[in-house]
């Protein structure tokens, strides 16, 4: 290269100012190796460091693959109140049959021993950002596993990303212990990500062969808000916190200021600021645990303990999922009262869906009496979608056509889903039912008076 192309570069390269340690972006100060001595540097932080991140977050550092990470234990005693709810009141079923009902994903006969008791690890992130891939770090992995009627927690702080193997190594020694992973959302995010993270480091997941049990996919089935409360928040797991265990979380860190936390950590190796962190994970994990204590105690219970007509729905959708058909049709006539009980409380929507699935599932049974019973019940019902009234008046018209061999009720309940024909194919083949059931009309012998 000519030594002019050399003047030139060092020309362009200057004329750019160098930033400061204060002025450089988080993203540039993460990702950019440091010096040993450094603040947020790899293992060898200096000691007076170390010793301020573990008096800060009240840990004590773990030495694995020669590098340390930063191990947080907290246990949390059986008299613990999350809210108005006990830890006590709120320990995971002996019977394990719940797992089977709950996971979005058929176990294979190998994941349990006979009469092996099922221990569930609850798994939760905290990360350097939300978009994901490879450039996105789990900086705290928090891990809480029920021991007897205690709670454990323990968190894994990656105090920089030289730290990231040795956080690794030790997150394979806890999920040895475990046959099932509760998490929040972790099918899309949590899980994806530290297998991203051990794939970088040429390693096999660990939880690559446990069941995942998602909790969001069964709480959006259970809890999710009705209808007319759609503005409350969903179901984000800080929701049903409030709604469910009565815990209004204060001076919570937002999820959105947390990645900001750990950069400054590793800019300035200033560790009081991620206390409130760890804390936030904390509450997410009891959260987590207590949000699938009440969905296995649901299960366990049966449809004696619903409270709400959209737990029953809920229930029942989920048992018809896994084929549990009787169960299924237990738990939507419990939130309808079609089982001679009171209604449960809920939307006028949810009972008319609780309805419309007692129905169908009575018909695809060969009970058509009592889909009959149910289809009209439908039918008077002031709030209910014409989806289902319209589905209700066609089951009903087919009922008496070819089950009571009365075509002229047929023609009556064919007419009166007419209005609620919307496209064009259901509107041709209510016009050949019609047909069908005029013929039949005019073939029946005149009565003699």
């Amino acid at each position: 290269m000519s030594s002019s192309l050399i003047d030139r570069l060092r020309g362009i390269a200057g004329s750019h100012p160098r930033r400061g340690v204060g002025e450089a972006g988080p993203e540039a100060s993460a990702l950019t190796p440091r010096r040993n001595d450094e603040p947020g540097g790899s293992h060898a932080v200096g000691r007076s460091h170390a010793e301020a991140t573990a008096e800060a977050l009240g840990g004590h550092w773990h030495e694995a693959d020669g590098r340390r990470v930063l191990v947080v234990d907290r246990v949390y005693r059986p008299g613990h109140r999350h809210g108005r709810l006990a830890l006590i009141d709120h320990l995971l079923p002996d019977d394990d049959a719940w797992c089977d009902v709950l996971l979005t994903s058929k176990r294979a006969p190998g994941d349990r021993r006979a009469g092996e008791r099922q221990r569930a690890l609850f798994v939760d992130l905290e990360t350097t950002g939300l978009a994901g891939g490879a450039g996105t770090y789990a900086f705290l992995v928090g891990c809480a596993w029920f021991e007897g009627p205690v709670f454990r927690v323990r968190q894994f702080f990656m105090s920089s990303l030289a730290a990231e193997r040795a956080m690794l190594e030790a997150l394979v020694d806890v999920a040895a212990t475990a046959s099932l992973v509760v998490t929040f959302n972790g099918k899309t995010f949590d899980l994806p990500l530290i297998e991203t993270r051990y794939q970088y480091h040429r390693r096999d997941t660990p939880f690559a062969a446990i069941p995942h049990l998602d909790m969001l996919h069964p709480a959006r089935r259970l809890w999710r808000a009705e209808e007319d409360e759609r503005e409350a928040g969903g179901c984000r797991l800080s929701t049903l916190e409030e709604t469910l265990c009565g815990h209004t979380r204060e001076g919570d860190v937002p999820g959105f200021e947390i990645p900001a936390r750990y950069f400054h950590y590793v800019r300035s190796g200033d560790a009081r600021p991620l206390e409130p962190v760890l804390e936030h994970n904390r509450l997410d994990l009891l959260s987590l645990a207590f949000l699938t204590s009440r969905a296995a105690h649901l299960v366990d219970d049966g449809a004696a303990s619903l409270r709400t007509a959209r737990e029953a729905v809920g229930l029942g959708r989920l048992y018809e999922r896994i084929g549990e058909v009787t169960q299924a049709r237990r738990c939507f006539a419990r939130a309808s009262g079609l089982d001679d009980s009171r209604p449960l409380a809920g939307h006028q929507g949810t009972i008319a869906e609780a309805v419309h699935a007692y129905a169908a599932l009575c018909r695809r049974a060969g009970q058509y009496a009592d889909a009959a019973a149910a289809w009209r019940r439908l039918l008077e019902m002031r709030e209910c979608p014409d989806a289902l009234l319209r589905d209700a008046s066609e089951a009903l018209a087919v009922y008496h056509e070819h089950r009571l061999r009365d075509p002229r009720a047929a023609r009556a309940f064919a007419i009166r889903s007419a209005p609620l024909q919307s496209t064009a194919t259901r509107r041709q083949a209510l016009q050949h039912r019609l047909a069908r059931l005029e013929q039949k009309l005019s073939a029946e012998p005149l009565a003699l008076f």
